[in-house]
């Protein structure tokens, strides 16, 4: 074990001679004032790498003789090196090596430690948060019953003016929800038309919505200017539903096998004014939901992609399918099943912090009668005005003051943050 010795007028230039030397991993052992200055005692941090992983051979008669039973005098753990840090009092190093064993409790204590006071001081930070900005806790505290996620309802609330009580304070939550779900004018895709293919994983009623679609385009435009077409060569019976309700609505049903067919299928058809495939859903962790997406994009026409996400999927779920299915661009979105989840703010959390399009909602089995145009307003207030209730999932107040104070209840990955940039106001 190498271990060097520096030795300057000041804390900062000795950090500094060892930051140049052994790199800003490097491990301080002891630090102490001399009459010189400051002397600092390093080692290098592939030094303690090899100290940790490989124990050291006991000391022998001689040896205990020799050094007359050193005492470990030094705490070893792996720190930054910080300019300001202040010289501490220490002794010399032991000639000995430190065993793994050891080395491994010292550092776990370590960690133990600062895990025990990091969560303190959250606790005392948090108490702080809710004496002085009560009204903002309870705002906190409905977007969380609502269904969103804490990282959308802690942005949305470090906003929200300190003036205000708490209804203001919620009337300015609920304009900003608003504001920043994108929707889309009423049935602006019925009165545009084009090539559209319903996407996402199974169960999420793609077929039944793709029957929605296709009525109220029917009614709007005629049987004669829409067209079906199926992908859905897996299920069994799957393209027989599509089928059936393609004859009840007047239009035939074409079932497309790969990239080819549907490339001339769409160039005979190019003279409808809506064409709707209903593509066969799959699991946002299949492979074959790349195979999926090519044989959209591939086909030589502008298909636009529109993403189904079931209302009664949480948070988690929806964020995964949102990735797997954005790669290569998504059109806007449908939320289905809304007459089945509890609540539609884990939906619209999700809508709302991957900056998606929200077209329609889809609230039952009836064609075409339960499908509506979005409307933000409306969708936040059923949200707001419906109360949680008391079930197994709902927090007590020590409960929501415990999980808001934890660092665990914080969505601290980078992979939430890439997933919202930011919240708008109007």
């Amino acid at each position: 074990m190498k271990v060097k010795r520096y030795t300057a007028s000041t804390s900062r230039e000795a950090l500094r001679q060892v930051k140049e030397e052994l790199g800003v991993d490097a491990v301080i052992l002891s630090n102490r004032k001399t009459k010189d200055g400051v002397e600092i005692m390093a080692l290098a941090d592939s030094e303690m790498s090899n100290l940790v992983q490989a124990p050291s051979a006991p000391l022998n008669m001689s040896q205990y003789e020799q050094n007359k039973a050193p005492k470990v005098t030094e705490t070893y753990s792996r720190v930054p090196l910080l300019v300001n840090e202040p010289p501490v009092e220490s002794k010399e190093l032991p000639n000995n090596v430190m065993p793994a064993s050891l080395a491994h409790d010292i550092i776990a204590e370590i960690q133990a430690m600062r895990s025990t006071l990091e969560d303190q001081l959250a606790t005392v930070a948090w108490g702080n948060f809710t004496q002085r900005r009560p009204e903002k806790v309870k705002v906190l505290r409905a977007m969380l019953d609502a269904g969103f996620s804490p990282l959308l309802s802690r942005r949305l609330v470090d906003k929200l003016m300190a003036t205000h009580d708490y209804e203001q304070s919620l009337k300015q939550a609920m304009s900003a929800l608003a504001f920043n779900l994108r929707t889309v004018a009423s049935d602006e895709m019925i009165e545009k038309g084009g090539v559209y293919a319903l996407i996402g994983p199974t169960g999420v009623g793609k077929t039944t919505t793709t029957a929605k679609l296709a009525a109220r385009c029917v009614i709007r435009h005629g049987a004669d200017k829409v067209a079906l077409l199926t992908t859905d060569s897996y299920r069994i019976g799957g393209h027989e539903q599509l089928r059936i309700y393609g004859q009840l609505l007047g239009i035939p049903v074409r079932n497309i096998k790969d990239t080819e067919d549907l490339e001339l299928t769409l160039s005979e058809l190019k003279n409808k004014h809506m064409v709707l495939i209903d593509t066969v859903g799959m699991s946002q962790r299949d492979q074959m939901v790349a195979e999926q997406i090519a044989m959209l994009s591939n086909c030589g026409a502008d298909v636009k992609r529109m993403l189904i996400l079931s209302a009664a999927s949480n948070g988690k779920t929806l964020d995964e399918v949102i990735s797997a299915y954005q790669k290569n661009g998504i059109y806007g979105c449908i939320i289905t099943k809304v007459d089945e989840a509890a609540s539609l703010g884990i939906a619209l959390d999700a809508v709302i912090r991957r900056k998606l399009t929200l077209h329609y909602v889809a609230n039952g089995q009836k064609v075409p009668e339960d499908i509506h145009a979005a409307n933000p307003r409306y969708l936040l207030h059923r949200i707001f005005k419906s109360s949680p209730g008391d079930s197994a999932f709902t927090l007590q107040d020590a409960e929501f003051a415990l999980i808001m104070a934890s660092k665990n209840g914080a969505e601290s990955s980078q992979s939430a943050e890439k997933s919202f940039a930011g919240f708008n106001y109007d």
